[in-house]
C-alpha cells in the first residue's frame, strides 16, 4: 500500500515532504509502497532523481495531474516529465468539485460532462503517445450510469478510473457496488475508510482510518485486485473536518432529478445503522495536533491493512 498525497495532507500544508522526493522518502521511511502525488518539481532533472530513488527503494510512483484547467501543450509537458519519473499512471479529474456544491442546474451538469468528454478526447491521445494511463477518479461527480457511459465512448488502454472506494457513497451509491461496476476499467485505487453521522440537512461523512469506518474493504480489494492484479492501492484517509453531504435539501437534488427514491432511502438507512453522532473538528486543533492525528491515523491504517491482508506495507 502506497500513500496519496491527499493523505498526508496536513504535513504537506505545513511544509513537511511537499515535493515528490521528499514524500517518497518519508514513504519509505514508514514501511508503504509508493506515492501518488502532483508532480511539482522545481527542477526536470529532479524527475530522474525520482526514478532513481524509487526504482532503488523498490517503490511505484503514480501522478496526480491536472486536466480542467489545462492545456494540450501543458499537459503534454506534464506526461512528458512523468516519463522522465518513470510514471506509467497519472489521476486525474474531470469535473470542477462535487457536483452537489460546484453545480447548480441540470443543464450546468450536461455542459460540465460535454466539457469531460472533449478535454479527455484531446488528452487521450497525447497520453497514448507517452505510454501513460490516465486514471480518472470518480470524484463525487458521475454516478455509475453516467461514469460508464463515458468510459464506453474510449476504448483506449490508456483510459482507466482510479476507484475511490468511498466517495460515490455521497451520490447516493452503494460503494461495494461501485467499486464492482468500476472494476473493468480499474488502474489505480484511493484506499481509505468513511463513516457517516445523521445532521438536518442529510449526513456528515468523515474519512477513518482503515477498520474504523464502515467500508467493506476486504472484499473491495478483492474485486480490485482480480480485476487488475497489478493495481497499487494508495491510501487517501484525509485528515479534516467531516464533510456535509445535504441530501436532504433542493440543490442537491438538482443535478440528479431521476435517481430512484430507493437510492435515498438505503443511504440513509446505511447512515442510521453506523450510530455516529459526531466528528472531531480538525479545523479547531493546533497544527501539532492535526500532525499528530495525521501520523496515527496513517499508522493505524498501515497495522490494519499488514493485519487484515488487504494492502500489505512493505516488509
Amino acid at each position: 500500500m502506497g500513500i496519496a498525497g491527499d493523505g498526508w495532507t496536513i504535513h504537506r500544508k505545513a511544509g513537511r515532504d511537499a515535493d515528490p522526493l521528499s514524500f517518497l522518502r518519508t514513504a519509505h521511511e514508514i514501511k508503504m509502497g509508493g506515492v501518488q502525488c502532483p508532480l511539482n518539481f522545481k527542477e526536470r532533472e529532479d524527475a530522474k532523481k525520482l526514478r532513481s530513488q524509487a526504482e532503488q527503494w523498490g517503490m511505484y510512483v503514480e501522478a496526480s495531474m491536472p486536466l480542467i484547467t489545462g492545456s494540450p501543450d501543458r499537459f503534454e509537458t506534464d506526461v512528458q516529465v512523468a516519463n522522465e519519473a518513470g510514471i506509467s499512471i497519472a489521476r486525474t479529474v474531470l469535473f470542477p468539485g462535487r457536483r452537489y456544491e460546484a453545480l447548480k442546474t441540470r443543464e450546468q451538469f450536461d455542459n460540465a460532462t460535454k466539457h469531460a468528454i472533449e478535454t479527455l478526447r484531446w488528452a487521450e491521445p497525447i497520453a497514448a503517445k507517452h505510454g501513460v494511463i490516465l486514471a480518472i477518479e470518480n470524484h463525487k461527480d458521475q454516478r455509475i450510469d453516467e461514469r460508464i457511459a463515458m468510459m464506453k465512448q474510449f476504448s483506449s488502454e490508456h483510459v482507466g478510473i482510479c476507484v475511490d472506494v468511498g466517495n460515490s457513497f455521497a451520490l447516493c451509491e452503494d460503494p461495494l457496488e461501485t467499486v464492482k461496476a468500476y472494476a473493468p476499467w480499474a488502474r489505480a485505487v484511493h484506499i481509505k475508510d468513511q463513516a457517516a453521522a445523521e445532521c438536518p440537512e442529510g449526513f456528515l461523512y468523515a474519512d477513518e482510518a482503515l477498520g474504523a469506518g464502515a467500508l467493506q474493504l476486504p472484499e473491495m480489494v478483492d474485486v480490485l485486485r482480480s480485476a487488475w492484479p497489478k493495481i497499487h492501492f494508495s491510501l487517501e484517509v484525509i485528515t479534516r473536518n467531516p464533510l456535509l453531504v445535504p441530501v436532504l435539501t433542493q440543490q442537491y437534488w438538482a443535478t440528479m432529478p431521476d435517481v430512484p427514491a430507493a437510492d435515498l432511502a438505503r443511504t440513509l438507512k446505511a447512515v442510521k445503522q453506523q450510530h455516529r453522532t459526531s466528528f472531531p473538528n480538525v479545523s479547531s486543533m493546533t497544527t501539532d495536533e492535526q500532525l499528530e492525528m495525521e501520523t496515527r491515523i496513517v499508522r493505524d491504517s498501515i497495522a490494519y491493512a499488514a493485519g487484515h491482508d488487504l494492502t500489505l506495507s512493505r516488509k
